[in-house]
């Protein structure tokens, strides 16, 4: 029976969300939480990009070492030969990747601006699929960017080529968010019927139908008898509107009418586990969740008329469809009045043990202790926020990942005429900023 698998893809489109961003120690965090919870894959970012590399490599080490077991690492690059070539290179335990190419002709036209057509695009794609054959890529994925706004036979002859190439999976990519569920339903069931592909559901938000029209799309896929693969952002983040939030579209696919009660959803998803993400996720990219965000909204369990309050108490499936328990909602939290030592870039000795003797966490020397301590130092200049309990016990097991996850080397080659001008301006007057 086919099912529905979650491709969460916070760390490569989510992180695209404008004046907003993640710090590397924040990206391997919610990584190391995805997979707590159970998720299906991550795509956990750009293998070309540089000041990426340490970060990939390191989450790369912890999927060998056994931190990271249930979910997938897969990086995103464009289809083209030269790009997957260099991000095995990158990359070299890079096992799943998705190689994205833009399909409709307004892209087409728009971006190639006439120098390349549709066979052109054809050909590109099949030729980095069959690049990342050759780098020993375990499942390949192709993205088609725009894929709402496509010729629908033109998606399933690109997607049949690339599946001769080698490809696994085909996204289909409603990049401007102008679908609708009903269009969603037509198009991806017969997108899924003619070529027998898995099919990836990636849908914005921008018209604010994005986790129905992926929920639409994965039940087209089911019933043309492949597997879905629902991609989606930890409280939709996401460029523009947004991305298809993981927590709806988990419910979704659990609770609403049209599923509830069948087991269509990666059995290793625990949705335990969703409350603890969403909070997180929220912190550091330091944006709240939305006090009306289903599930885990402030006000997601809330009553105050007072029909909803006595229904509620008296039974709560009066007015709620699921139990807040499920979500790992429920558990007091201390929040400190008095005295609190915390540890930073600033810290000391003295402090930092205290803190790290609230976590149970004791140093077996003193150059253990003042090295773990240098690295929250660091850790803290990184993220530019309060280390969370998970960052410190993080960085204590996992001292060397954390310092390469933290390390950027600047790529700075002058050349040309920045070389030029430096030579130039060594003895000149500085030059005013301010």
């Amino acid at each position: 029976m086919p099912k529905i698998y979650f491709v969460d893809v916070t760390n490569r489109d989510g992180v695209q969300t404008s004046r907003l961003g993640l710090a590397k120690l924040q990206k391997t965090l919610i990584n190391l939480m995805l997979n707590d919870m159970g998720i299906t894959q991550s795509e956990f970012g750009f293998p070309t990009t540089m000041h990426e590399l340490n970060y990939l490599n390191a989450n790369l080490e912890l999927v060998e070492r056994g931190a990271i077991t249930k979910t997938k690492l897969s990086g995103w690059m464009r289809a083209i030969a030269s790009d997957v070539e260099t991000s095995f290179s990158n990359c070299p335990k890079l096992q799943y990747c998705n190689l994205s190419q833009s399909t409709s002709e307004q892209m087409i036209q728009g971006k190639y601006l006439g120098k390349k057509n549709a066979d052109d695009i054809l050909k590109m794609t099949c030729e980095a699929v069959e690049c990342a054959v050759d780098k020993g890529a375990k499942i390949i994925g192709v993205n088609a960017e725009d894929a709402s706004r496509s010729d629908l036979n033109y998606l399933i002859r690109i997607a049949s080529e690339a599946k001769k190439a080698g490809a696994h999976r085909f996204r289909y990519c409603d990049t401007l968010g102008y679908e609708d569920p009903h269009t969603t339903y037509i198009r991806i069931h017969e997108l899924a019927k003619a070529t027998q592909m898995p099919i990836e559901m990636h849908f914005h938000n921008d018209l604010g139908m994005a986790v129905a029209c992926s929920v639409e799309g994965a039940r087209a896929a089911l019933d043309a008898g492949v597997d879905a693969y629902i991609n989606t952002a930890i409280n939709g983040m996401g460029e523009r509107a947004g991305n298809a939030d993981l927590v709806s579209c988990l419910l979704a696919t659990l609770k609403s009418a049209g599923f509830k009660g069948e087991k269509f959803i990666d059995e290793n998803i625990d949705l335990s586990k969703a409350w603890q993400l969403a909070k997180y996720t929220a912190y550091a990219f330091g944006l709240p969740i939305p006090i009306n965000q289903p599930a885990v909204g402030n006000n997601a369990f809330a009553h105050e008329s007072g029909i909803h309050a006595d229904g509620a108490l008296k039974d709560r499936r009066n007015y709620e469809l699921y139990d807040f328990e499920e979500l790992g909602r429920g558990e007091p939290e201390i929040i400190e009045t008095g005295r609190m030592i915390t540890t930073g870039e600033y810290g000391g000795i003295k402090g930092f043990r205290n803190v790290y003797n609230k976590l149970e966490i004791e140093f077996h020397d003193e150059n253990e202790a003042r090295n773990i301590l240098e690295l929250a130092r660091y850790a803290n200049v990184h993220t530019q926020k309060p280390l969370t309990e998970s960052e410190l016990k993080f960085i204590y097991h996992y001292p060397d990942i954390a310092a390469k996850v933290m390390t950027v080397s600047p790529f700075y080659e002058p050349a040309g005429e920045l070389e030029k001008r430096l030579q130039k301006e060594s003895g000149e007057q500085p030059a005013k900023i301010v």
